[in-house]
This record gives C-alpha cells, structure tokens and sequence, in this order.
C-alpha cells in the first residue's frame, strides 16, 4: 500500500511541475480554467457576432434582392430561398443583444460604451471613462 502512495505521490509531484496544479497532502488538485466569457449567454452572443460578422456581405445582397420591388418576382423568391437554405439565422442583426461587455446583463446597455448602466455609472463615478462626468448641480 506504501509502494502504490509513493508511486502516486512521485508521479503527481513531476506532474505538478509541467502544469499549474496545486499539490496537497492526499494527492493532487487541479486549478480551476475558466473561459474569457463570463457565462453562457455571453459566450452564445459572441458566437452570434461573429457568424452575423461573417455572413454579413452575402446577406446584406441577398435581403437587397429579396426586397426591390423592380425585379421579377421569381428572383426575389429566389433571394428568399437562398437565404432560408444557405444563411443562418443567427446572423441577423435583430438576434443580436446588446450586452454589457464586463457583466453580461442584456438589459440595460449603454450602447456608446456597451456597458450596463450599473457599471456605468461606478466607472463615471470614479472618473474612470473618457468625457463622462457625474452630474453635478
């Protein structure tokens, strides 16, 4: 039973080494990853942004096509069909929330800033943001 200890014990201290773990008396620990979003309505906007941003020229042609009045109707049924078949539909730019880029709170977005009013208003507080002064009278 000693032998399989110190096998484990000198197989997690070289394991240690090559990574950020954190060592203990029992065994080993792994620290924590986190993702750069902060949870997973930001991570579902930032993949929004970037299919709209991608998508954005074709569908930008093809809903200009679909809307002009002056071209036959069997074209802009067409237009209309390859869009619902070829773009999807998360690429509109309706879909998209505007979220706060350091809470994640999609009520509630200073869109100039894309920041909610809360942290907002803490950064114009502390005279954090760039021409923004409290109000003052």
């Amino acid at each position: 039973m000693a032998a399989i200890r110190n096998s484990l014990l000198a197989f997690s201290n070289v394991f240690s080494k090559s990574t950020t773990a954190v060592t203990s008396n029992v065994g080993i620990k792994f620290q924590q990853i986190r993702n750069i979003w902060i949870g997973r309505w930001m991570t579902r906007d930032v993949k929004r942004r970037r299919l709209a941003r991608d998508y954005a020229p074709e569908r930008l042609r093809l809903v200009a096509l679909k809307r002009n009045n002056i071209l036959p109707a069997e074209i802009q049924t067409l237009a209309t069909k390859q869009i619902d078949e070829t773009i999807p539909r998360q690429t509109a730019l309706r879909q998209l929330t505007p979220r706060c880029a350091v809470t994640s709170r999609g009520r509630g977005t200073v869109i100039k800033w894309r920041i909610s009013r809360i942290v907002f208003r803490h950064l114009a507080d502390y005279n954090k943001l760039s021409g923004v002064q409290r109000a003052l009278w």
